[in-house]
């Protein structure tokens, strides 16, 4: 006999509701499981859910329960690890499920199956997987990378595990090493091996096809475009991918015979979201493997200071590669004081003609320089106007390329006026550095170097970062110019020159973690040159050549940089030492945001919880979009009595208990890495 099914489903959508809805199950098809998608009727429309329980009986009037209108029965339903595995994520990052679980499925699978739904998904299935190309051979690995495939492959149960490696010293290598094991070992694992940025996937990708020819692979990132991001959703899903390549939202890739864990450039604040359910891809990634029961390798030649912390306490396994692949020689690190040297257009002598000499032998050079335009902002000599964004508290940068201001945060454009607003000046002009003017000046100090300009600018076109970087690897290139894109993980071969303008800025930066971020960038785009063996050399202006973060750049030491920075931190009370939470309001007035903050603090300080509550401030950037920006600091002595006071706390927010006042929405964020 067929067993009787509960007659009540419980559904979570991607709508702001504490609870999973009530329907009734009944007249069902195939498929109405737990884990099973399926379109319910919410209000006047129709919405996709995911069932997440099964009930015989409810507290609800029968009359009030609508029924499943559809079980999406050509799916298999979702694995009950990873009904697990979301439930948390919205319960530790404080969201309602729906919105983490529903919000995770691709494109096809979020709003209802229209007339063509079913063809469309057997399309997509038949599409997924590209064929793959001839196989190449893995290298050699050398001893250090052999110890650490082997600590991975060995691995049984729950084991974090900590890559410190150099630049160059074949991180990668025992990435792959550690999934061919696992794929030979058992036929039907997969592997899930996260970068934190979309223009890392394509030659990663590439990679990975030449060294796992036969081995079905899938890529995930938000660039794709939906019916490829459906059909990699649904290869992966299915079990069909053996292995999936993805950005921080492949962390919640339903992945059935997930075995093993990868998260490169583990430090990069890309794994953290910017909007909606802010969550850490990386630190979901080891709570994933702890839940699974398998390893997690997180691997960066300059760890998060959380994860360093982990590792000194022991809670982490500490692996390290200390040597370049290549035995090539770490890059020699020079500063230039610029109060000994004067700036020309934002270039020194020295960097100057350690760029000419570089030409010359026929090496490359790379430029880094954090800002993207051709200057931050442009000015009237006369009056002091400044070229603000109308819509937010920052500068519009000049962008020379098309005459017009551009602000980098809102996007709003306007051609330079022909003279100033204020006093009618028609002397306007540029101040500062960005990439387009520091390649102009390239330009007209080195008139027979080839050069290249890599930003978010000369990359907005599918393909654009793939044929920049394609022609760098040719050799056609001789000076790369570049922003963040141009700092991780790129094996450019012929580099023996990284130049680096305008560092001193994250030094005076308000957030404690500028530090550590500066340190990162440094030591990651240094690691570009010297890859193949070419003496190298980095070369950093600074007006503060004596600060220690230099000092431990010179001696490319990472670990007594990061023993100092954590001590200060824990003499501070900041984390990791002490767990935050970090509430922003937004509203049509700073006062009305201010207002919003102060009265959700007099709830919070109500409670009587361990939690300390600071006052509300204006955010950083205070106005974005004509909207204006403030926030509140939650601290506590221990995750546990975080966690339990935000549970209470956003529970009376939610249900309108601070003072009534201008319409102000609001958003919480667990772990900021922002402040």
């Amino acid at each position: 006999m067929t067993p009787a099914r509960a007659p009540y489903a419980e559904i979570v959508v991607d709508l702001p509701v504490g609870q999973p809805l009530t329907y009734r199950a009944d007249g069902e098809r195939e498929g109405a499981l737990v884990g099973a998608c399926c379109v319910v009727q919410l209000g006047r429309r129709d919405t996709v859910g995911i069932c997440v329980a099964r009930s015989e009986a409810t507290s609800l009037a029968e009359q009030k329960i609508r029924p499943v209108k559809r079980w999406l029965g050509e799916i298999p339903p979702l694995h009950e690890d990873w009904l697990a595995f979301t439930r948390f994520a919205a319960e530790y990052y404080q969201h309602p499920w729906g919105q983490v679980a529903v919000a995770a499925l691709p494109p096809l699978l979020r709003t209802p199956p229209g007339p063509r739904w079913a063809s469309t998904l057997k399309r997509h299935r038949a599409g997924a997987i590209d064929p793959v190309p001839e196989p190449v051979g893995p290298p050699v690995l050398n001893a250090e990378q052999q110890s650490a495939a082997d600590a991975v492959s060995t691995s049984s149960g729950f084991a974090p595990l900590l890559l410190h490696g150099v630049t160059g010293s074949g991180k990668t290598e025992v990435y792959l090493t550690a999934i061919e094991r696992l794929l030979a070992a058992d036929p039907q694992a997969q592997a899930l091996l996260l970068v934190p940025e979309i223009g890392l996937t394509p030659q990663l990708q590439s990679r990975l096809r030449a060294r796992f020819a036969g081995q079905p692979m899938v890529c995930l990132h938000s660039a794709l475009p939906s019916a490829e991001r459906s059909a990699a959703w649904l290869a992966a899903h299915e079990g069909r991918a053996r292995i999936v390549l993805g950005t921080r939202l492949a962390v919640f890739a339903s992945l059935p015979r997930l075995r093993l864990l990868v998260v490169d450039e583990e430090h990069d604040p890309s794994y953290k979201a910017g909007d909606g359910v802010r969550y850490s891809a990386r630190d979901l990634a080891v709570k994933r493997a702890q839940m699974l029961g398998i390893p997690v390798v997180l691997g960066s030649a300059t760890p998060s200071l959380e994860s360093w912390s982990l590792a000194s306490q022991g809670r982490y396994r500490l692996l390290r590669l200390p040597r370049r692949a290549t035995e090539a020689a770490q890059p020699n690190v020079e500063l230039i004081d610029l109060r000994q040297h004067e700036l020309a257009n934002g270039l020194t002598e020295p960097l100057r003609a350690a760029l000419e000499e570089t030409v010359a032998k026929g090496e490359q050079a790379l430029v880094f320089i954090n800002r993207r335009g051709y200057a931050p902002v442009v000015a009237c000599d006369a009056c002091g106007w400044l070229s603000a964004c109308p819509n937010c508290a920052v500068f519009a940068a000049f962008h020379k390329t098309d005459g017009a201001l551009h602000c980098h945060h809102c996007g709003w454009r306007s051609r330079v006026p022909r003279a100033c607003p204020t006093c009618n000046n028609q002397n306007l002009h540029a101040v500062g550095q960005g990439t387009q003017r520091l390649e102009e000046t390239l330009t007209a100090v080195l008139p027979g170097a080839r050069i290249l300009r890599i930003d978010r600018d000369t990359t907005r076109r599918r393909g654009a970062t793939d044929a920049a970087l394609a022609t760098v690897h040719a050799g056609d290139t001789d000076i790369l110019v570049g922003t963040q894109m141009i700092t991780k993980g790129h094996d450019f071969q012929r580099v023996s020159l990284v130049g680096i303008v305008n560092a001193d800025v994250q030094l005076v930066s308000h957030d404690f973690r500028a530090p550590e971020r500066l340190f990162s960038t440094v030591l990651q785009v240094a690691g570009r040159a010297g890859r193949s063996g070419l003496p190298s050399r980095v070369l950093v202006q600074t007006r503060y050549p004596e600060h220690p973060l230099f000092a431990a750049l010179q001696r490319l030491d990472y670990e007594g940089f990061a023993r100092s920075q954590l001590a200060e931190r824990q003499a501070a009370g900041m984390p990791p030492y002490v767990p935050q939470a970090l509430l922003t309001a937004q509203a049509k007035s700073l006062e009305a945001a201010l207002a919003f903050l102060a009265s959700a603090r007099t709830v919070g300080r109500a409670l009587h919880a361990q939690a300390t509550l600071y006052d509300p401030v204006p955010m950083p950037l205070a106005r974005l979009a004509q909207v204006f920006r403030a926030q509140m600091l939650i601290e506590a002595p221990r995750r546990s009595l975080l966690q339990a006071f935000l549970r209470e706390w956003l529970a009376r927010l939610r249900d309108g208990e601070p003072l009534p006042g201008p319409r102000v929405r609001w958003q919480i964020e667990v772990d900021p890495q922002e402040i």
